[in-house]
């Protein structure tokens, strides 16, 4: 009997490639992953461990409902921060939302599917009252509304909000920086040290376990539920003094403005401080709005890769 297909979206990426071994190990699906690159180095790689490497392009809708033909498990994410980086944030949002619709309408179409996955984010605007809205939440939140009122995609949905990644740290705003008088390395946050941080740890080696764990139980993640993937909850400050001590570096904290942290890093500083800034004013409301699973109710117990293991894996040795 041939073994149901799970197709995985972005399957070269860190999201995707986690979901991918997670499938691959568990042994009961026959994998298919999906790429604009089906020869790049990652993508033969993929092949090589078995898994059915196929084009698609998220702009492309009738090459996703060619790549999706068969499936019985879709696990799908899109990537703002590609757009973001060389457009800015409103380009990118109106890109995400449509490569967002264009997964959703293939999978709706895919007639053997029992199971779609959307990574997403919560609904910042609507927790904050609309103070809060944050581009990289804004576009995954349009295409939850566009989910919620298809009647075929909606009842075969799990969202799964995939929370701060500890691979964060490697990217200019969030990395401490050596100020060389003062012997330590300073860390320029616009919030303070008390901001409350949930977080996945290394989401290349977590996430794949508990997109798995969801296509395991839909009677407990269908139809239309909400599941937070995270290992850790912890301060802000909790976070860097965390990186002290893997790193062996003498820290430092330092509270500055949206303002200041955006002309540090123009544009990255505000898109990742005003998420940021949501976090310090709603704290542990910021992944609510919807009734969660966690990985206790999903009966997750393979250890998971947390904040202090993920960062003790990367190279430090440009600091």
């Amino acid at each position: 009997m041939a073994k149901p297909i799970a197709v995985v979206v972005g399957a070269t990426g860190g999201q995707g490639g986690s979901v991918i071994s997670a499938f691959l190990e568990d042994g009961a699906y026959q994998v298919r992953g999906i790429t604009r690159r089906v020869h790049g180095e990652k993508a033969v790689a993929l092949s090589k461990r078995g898994v059915e490497v196929v084009y698609a392009d998220l702009n492309d809708l009738s090459s996703l409902v060619e790549a999706f033909k068969g499936a019985a498990v879709i696990y799908a994410v899109t990537d703002f921060f590609e757009p973001f980086a060389a457009m800015g944030p409103e380009l990118a949002i109106k890109i995400e939302v449509q490569q967002g619709i264009n997964l959703a309408k293939a999978a709706s179409e895919t007639s053997r599917l029992k199971h779609y996955i959307w990574s997403t984010l919560p609904n910042a605007g609507r927790i904050s009252g609309g103070k809060f809205i944050i581009p990289h939440f804004y576009g995954k939140n349009q295409i939850d509304n566009w989910i919620k009122k298809d009647p075929v995609l909606h009842p075969k949905t799990t969202f799964l909000w995939n929370t701060y990644f500890a691979s964060n740290l490697l990217f200019p705003m969030f990395k401490p920086n050596f100020l060389k008088t003062a012997g330590k390395y300073v860390w320029f946050q616009p919030t303070p040290p008390t901001t409350e941080i949930v977080a996945i740890g290394d989401q290349n080696a977590n996430v794949g376990p508990f997109a798995l764990a969801i296509a395991k139980k839909p009677e407990l993640t269908l139809p239309g539920r909400f599941v937070l993937a995270t290992t850790d909850t912890l301060t802000t400050g909790d976070l860097l003094t965390t990186w002290g001590d893997v790193t062996g570096k003498k820290t430092e904290y330092v509270e500055i403005s949206l303002e200041d942290f955006d002309r540090l890093w123009p544009m990255w500083g505000h898109e990742m401080g005003f998420m940021l800034k949501f976090w310090e004013e709603f704290q542990g409301k910021c992944w609510t709005g919807e009734e969660v699973i966690t990985k206790e109710d999903l009966g997750m117990t393979a250890p998971l890769v947390d904040i202090k293991k993920a960062l003790g894996t990367f190279d430090w040795s440009d600091l």
